[in-house]
């Protein structure tokens, strides 16, 4: 079983490159924004960016900083099948996960304006901001010294393949087959 965990910026190509690995290579999507969603709809609290940080930050502030990434690697482990794990924000998740068997960190970035166009696209309930916000939002996402609080920066600094998202999917899912076949000549070899 090989697990892929997925970090980057906002908008930057994470659903696209589980899109490529779901679609493509059979990987079942394992997903915290999906996790925290199902919390919050549990919990009655309001379906935006701000309740999913909160959350979240709550939940690794009662449980430790890798919970989340926990929960979905043991649902993960359970089908044995290859996994990815979407949306990848702190490094205690990335320790969690780095001490697993046959684990890999896939980063993704683009240009801030790039990424900004594609979340207004998408649409999605938690996407519906102005571009001063989504850069805030970024902001405070990209960097902290609180374990259980996001810090992009360094989970991509952390990334055993860090992709650059500024032009098609289709150049996107070149860089996503020549990681995998880099992983899979490795774990042969190795």
């Amino acid at each position: 079983m090989i697990t892929i965990g997925i970090t980057g910026t906002l908008g930057a190509g994470k659903g696209t490159i589980v899109e490529y690995l779901v679609g493509k290579k059979r990987f079942r999507h394992y997903s915290v924004r999906g996790f925290l969603t199902e919390e919050i709809r549990k919990r009655g609290m309001p379906l935006n960016r701000d309740s999913m940080t909160h959350l979240a930050n709550e939940l690794r502030a009662l449980h430790g900083p890798s919970f989340i990434a926990d929960e979905l690697y043991r649902e993960a482990s359970e089908a044995d099948v290859n996994s990815v794990i979407e949306s990848i924000r702190t490094p205690g998740e990335v320790e969690l996960l780095r001490s697993k068997k046959n684990f890999y960190l896939f980063a993704v970035d683009a240009d801030p304006e790039k990424r900004y166009k594609r979340i207004t696209l998408r649409n999605s309930e938690t996407d519906s901001i102005s571009y001063e916000t989504f850069l805030a939002n970024e902001k405070r996402e990209m960097q902290s010294e609180d374990p259980n609080k996001q810090n992009l920066k360094k989970c991509i600094y952390m990334a055993d393949f860090v992709f650059t998202n500024n032009g098609t999917k289709e150049e996107l899912f070149d860089q996503v087959e020549k990681a995998l076949i880099k992983i899979m000549t490795d774990n042969i070899s190795g």
